[in-house]
């Protein structure tokens, strides 16, 4: 049943609506001389609002009227305002589920039908319902709100939430194209359809849902309610559009019911109410009446017709009475004769009745042609009531409503996209292929003028694209993306690359993406972008990390190189405990050569080193002693660092209960040592950061353990 207060109707078509107003910022003045050509320049200012920038010639006069343009800020409407930003959201979020949803079970029907074609697309259209009723749940309830417990016997409308047209059209693309089991019923759900969204209509002319508010606010102070003639009207109007519970609701507030004049009244408080009894008792083919609902439900149409033939039968009979001669309100008489004429489908009766083209159809179908079935000359009588009723084509259902009954798909996808946008227009399409072959050919075969794409493959691009360009809803875009079989994975590539990588969590987010559609190699390229930007600004550690995440050897290996590099220049404890954790985490695995791996054999000496506090730690100073060797044997460390190795093993050279370095292993540290002497002459030798005596310290220890090691053997 109809609930709140009528809504009104705005917006059309347009992708970003201004709003009237606007509001100059500071007006523009120059001294540039004619001719000056008018530019325009357009950014973003605060909100959601442009600022433009209108430069032009400048009057001489001066004065306000002189300026050579001004600036000023527009704001930008959120469509309609039916739906608020946030709302949208909330509906891009809550119909990805049941999308993604069906485009699974669309795979793997597919997969069972190439194996078993025979049982599978015929229950197709039970999933496509489910999926229609939980993206429906998400655009808000139609039903009224809990009555409270002491309900007004005056309340001819309950209360209820404020329908939305997006609602409303899904509510009838879903009647028209995926619920197979109303087909046969079709006339009755239009009415139940219109009875919740009649108040969309009342923006631009009279509905009688807005009749009924009006009266309703009317009614608390109206004495005696048979006399005024807006109770008739209204009545009239209610019956002819179906809604039974008014009809008997307004019937039983008539002064006849009450005590004091039930008495004086009777054959006229007998007239109401038999023609309440007869309304109430209406015959109505259709599956199931709702609770509270007034009627006879009827599902098989031998047995409507029995029923309907029985039931006109009574009101003639009625309509003959001789009561109508005793009955001496004349108010009473012409209303209640007024309703006979409209339960039997006297065309001038429905007429006067109703108010908007489609409140005259669908009285039509109840007492004119009720035994319609499908879409059966539907159009046509569209077109006879648009002419008897026409309203302004700005109301943003009727084109679609239209394009429906026509059963022109493509009129249909126009308008979806034209009045509600990307959102509807990727998920409605599932709609009206449901069993629909020629639908599904248009919409689902690749055209040749759409670069080898479909008409719904395009349009989940375009959604894709929309939510792609919002922070708050990229990361459902690849839902819709990957449903594209042409290009869809190459834009989720692009998309995925495109996403900022500073944030650790976005960056999470972009990477658990690609683990889920399996983008190894995109996953990759992301972790190369991360780690480069981490590395160019300063986090060094971050940036190696995903690096190695990303497995990029060959930046690691620069990487090394620039660490070995600034190591390199000065080995004091101090500029190596600045990038020992750097060290650590490029890992002794790395594939660079050289430099690195001297790094961490260097690291490795000196964390033995801090173990010898006292010399008396013999384990340590052995393992010191090898790993002292080991860096002199290898040919990977560079000659400047012979000295401060031998520089740092002085407490090794001068151990004092006994020489840890052999004869052997001393001679080739002394021909080290000889070496570096050499060296030391080539012009681009790098001098070590140490101490004036330190060579000449090395020098006395290593001979000190030497003439020590031969006396040992």
């Amino acid at each position: 049943m109809p609930g709140g207060a009528a809504a009104s109707d705005s917006g059309g078509g347009a992708l970003v609506t201004l709003s009237s107003e606007r509001s100059p910022v500071y007006p523009l003045r120059h001294s540039v001389g004619p001719p000056v050509s008018p530019r325009v320049s357009v950014c973003w200012a605060r909100g959601s609002s442009l600022r433009v920038s209108i430069l032009q010639q400048q009057s001489p006069a001066g004065g306000e009227g002189g300026a050579g343009g001004e600036v000023v800020e527009v704001k930008l409407n959120g469509g309609d305002g039916e739906i608020s930003n946030a709302q949208w959201r909330r509906i891009a979020y809550g119909s990805m589920s049941p999308f993604a949803m069906l485009q699974s079970r669309r795979s793997s029907v597919s997969a069972l039908s190439r194996i078993s074609p025979s049982p599978y697309h015929v229950d197709w259209w039970e999933f496509v319902m489910e999926y229609s009723k939980d993206i429906n749940a998400l655009l808000g309830s139609s039903k009224s709100t809990p009555a409270s417990v002491f309900e007004d016997p005056k309340a001819v409308l309950k209360k209820s939430e404020k329908p939305t047209s997006l609602k409303a059209a899904w509510e009838l693309m879903e009647l028209f194209y995926a619920d197979k089991l109303s087909q046969a019923w079709l006339p009755e759900r239009l009415i139940d359809w219109l009875a919740d969204y009649d108040s969309l209509f009342s923006g631009s002319c009279a509905t009688v849902h807005s009749e009924l508010v009006d009266f309703q606010n009317e009614l608390i102070n109206i004495q005696v309610i048979e006399d005024n003639p807006r109770y008739w009207e209204v009545i009239g109007s209610a019956l002819a559009v179906g809604w039974l519970e008014i009809v008997v609701k307004l019937l039983h507030l008539h002064g006849s019911y009450q005590l004091d004049q039930l008495s004086s009244r009777e054959t006229e408080n007998g007239l109401v109410e038999a023609v309440a009894v007869l309304i109430s008792k209406m015959p109505r083919m259709r599956l199931e009446l709702g609770d509270g609902r007034l009627g006879e439900c009827y599902k098989a149409k031998p047995d409507f017709i029995k029923a309907w033939e029985r039931w006109r039968a009574r009101i003639t009979k009625l309509d003959c009475s001789a009561y109508w001669i005793e009955c001496n309100h004349l108010q009473t008489r012409e209303g209640l004769k007024t309703l006979l004429q409209i339960m039997l489908g006297n065309s001038n009766s429905l007429s006067s009745a109703t108010y908007h083209w489609l409140e005259l159809y669908v009285s039509y179908f109840l007492y004119v042609r009720p035994f319609t079935v499908g879409l059966e000359s539907m159009h046509g009588l569209a077109q006879k009531c648009i002419q008897l009723k026409p309203v302004p084509r700005s109301q943003k259902l009727m084109g679609l409503l239209l394009g429906i009954l026509q059963e022109n798909t493509e009129v249909v996808l126009a308008e979806c996209s034209k009045e509600f946008g990307p959102w509807m227009v990727a998920h409605a399409i599932e709609l009206m292929t449901a069993g629909s072959d020629e639908a599904e050919s248009l919409l689902c075969e690749e055209q040749y003028n759409l670069g080898e794409l479909s008409i719904q493959e395009l349009h989940r691009l375009v959604y894709a694209q929309v939510l792609s360009s919002h922070a708050f809803t990229w990361q459902i875009a690849p839902v819709y993306l990957t449903s594209c079989m042409k290009q869809g994975m190459g834009l989720l590539e692009i998309l995925l690359c495109k996403q900022p990588v500073q944030h650790n969590e976005l960056l999470h987010k972009n990477l658990e993406i690609c683990r889920l559609y399996e983008l190894d190699d995109v996953s990759s390229h992301i972790m190369k972008i991360a780690g480069v930007h981490h590395w160019k600004l300063g986090r060094k550690g971050a940036g190696v990390f995903w690096l190695q995440q990303a497995r990029d050897e060959v930046r690691l290996h620069k990487i090394a190189q620039q660490l070995f590099a600034s190591v390199g220049k000065s080995i004091s404890d101090e500029s190596f405990k600045q990038w020992e954790g750097l060290i650590e985490l490029l890992g002794s695995e790395s594939k660079t050569a050289g430099g690195l791996e001297f790094l961490h054999k260097y690291r490795d000496f000196k964390r033995f080193l801090k173990h010898i506090h006292d010399g008396k730690n013999i384990e340590a100073a052995r393992q010191a002693v090898e790993s002292l060797m080991l860096l002199m044997k290898n040919p990977s460390t560079p000659q400047r660092f012979w000295l401060p190795l031998l520089y740092d093993s002085l407490i090794l050279l001068n151990w004092q209960d006994r020489p840890l370095l052999n004869v052997a292993q001393t001679n080739l540290l002394l021909n080290r040592l000889q070496e570096l002497s050499i060296a030391r002459l080539r012009p681009d030798f790098i001098e070590a950061d140490l101490p004036s005596q330190a060579l000449s310290s090395v020098r006395l220890a290593l001979a000190t353990n030497l003439g020590r090691a031969i006396l040992e053997e």
